[in-house]
C-alpha cells in the first residue's frame, strides 16, 4: 500500500487522486498506478533507497529526454521523501496490447547515440539497479571500463568469480580490445538496456530505468543481447542505422561482464559460472 505520507505528497504534485493499484514493473521498487481526473500516472515507491536515488534515475530520463531521439521517454512530475520513503512520480506509459517497436526502437537507439560528449563518464555517479555505479570521467575509453566498471563490481564480490589470473590478464588485454571505443568516441547510453526497460507503446518505443553516462555505444547493444527478450529486427534496423566495427562480437563479451559481475552482486551464485565462462571465452576465443 502507499503510505498516507507518500500519498499527501503526491496529491499536492498531481491533485486528487480517483484510485490507485498495485501494478509489476518494478524490480526494486514498489509499483502504483494512480488514476486522476486528468489521467493516470505511474508511482515509485522506496522505503531504503539512497537520498538521490531517484533524483539520479529523474536526471537520467531528462538527459535521454532531451537528446531529441525518436524514442519515448516518460515525464517526471515529481520526485520526493515523506515519512522515510523515497518516490518518483511520472506519467504512466500505456503498453501495446499486440506487436512491437522492434524496427523503431533500432534506428532510435542509434539516434540516441549520436549524442556525444568529451569524455567517458558522467558528472556524478549513480545506481545500477540497487548498486552504486561509478561514473568517474576519463579520456580513455578501456582506463574506464576497468576503473569504474569491472574492478568496483569485482571489489565488491562475496564470492570467488574465475581467478585472479585471469582478470589481471584481461585488464592488459582491454586497452586493444577496446580500441573502438576509443575511435568512435563517448555516446550517450541508456546504461540498462534489458527488455524489461523497453514498453512498447501506441505513439513508439519507450525507455524508463536508465543508468545513464556517456560510453561505447555497444555497450547498450551487449546489455540487449545478455537476457534476450530483443527481436532480431532489432539489431538489423539498429545497424542499418549506424553499422557496427569489425570485432563486436569479441567486444560484447568484455561488456557483458559488467553485467554479469553486477548479478553477482545482486543475487548471488548462479551467475558465476556464466560470468566465468564469459572471461574464459573473451582470454581463449575459438
Amino acid at each position: 500500500m502507499i503510505s498516507r505520507s507518500v500519498l499527501a505528497r503526491v496529491r499536492e504534485e498531481a491533485g486528487p487522486i480517483r484510485s490507485f493499484a498495485s501494478v509489476g514493473g518494478g524490480s526494486i521498487s514498489r509499483t502504483y498506478k494512480l488514476e486522476r481526473p486528468k489521467g493516470l500516472l505511474f508511482l515509485k515507491v522506496q522505503s531504503s533507497a539512497p537520498t538521490d536515488f531517484f533524483k539520479v534515475e529523474r536526471s537520467g530520463l531528462g538527459r535521454l529526454a532531451s537528446a531529441g531521439a525518436p524514442l519515448r521517454i516518460p515525464q517526471v512530475i515529481g520526485v520526493g521523501e515523506a515519512g522515510g520513503e523515497a518516490y518518483i512520480l511520472m506519467e504512466w506509459l500505456q503498453e501495446k496490447t499486440t506487436g512491437g517497436n522492434d524496427e523503431q526502437l533500432g534506428a532510435g537507439l542509434a539516434n540516441l547515440h549520436r549524442t556525444q560528449a568529451e569524455l567517458f563518464g558522467w558528472e556524478g555517479d549513480g545506481y545500477i539497479g540497487s548498486l552504486p555505479q561509478q561514473n568517474g570521467q576519463r579520456e580513455s575509453w578501456s582506463e574506464f571500463w576497468h576503473e569504474q566498471r569491472l574492478e568496483p563490481q569485482l571489489r565488491r564480490l562475496q564470492l570467488t568469480v574465475a581467478n585472479q589470473a585471469g582478470w589481471r590478464e584481461l585488464e592488459r588485454l582491454l586497452p586493444e580490445l577496446l580500441a573502438a571505443g576509443d575511435e568512435e568516441g563517448p555516446s550517450l547510453l541508456h546504461g540498462d538496456l534489458w527488455s524489461g526497460n523497453v514498453i512498447s507503446t501506441e505513439l513508439g518505443p519507450a525507455l524508463v530505468d536508465p543508468a545513464c553516462y556517456h560510453g561505447h555505444r555497444e555497450v547498450d547493444l551487449a546489455m540487449a543481447e545478455l537476457f534476450g527478450g530483443f527481436r532480431s529486427s532489432f539489431f538489423r534496423a539498429y545497424a542499418d542505422a549506424w553499422p557496427l566495427q569489425p570485432g563486436y562480437e569479441a567486444r560484447k563479451g568484455v561488456y557483458q561482464l559488467y553485467y554479469l559481475l553486477v548479478h553477482v552482486n545482486l543475487f548471488g551464485a548462479s551467475y558465476v559460472p556464466r560470468t566465468e565462462d564469459t572471461l574464459r571465452r573473451i582470454l581463449s576465443p575459438a
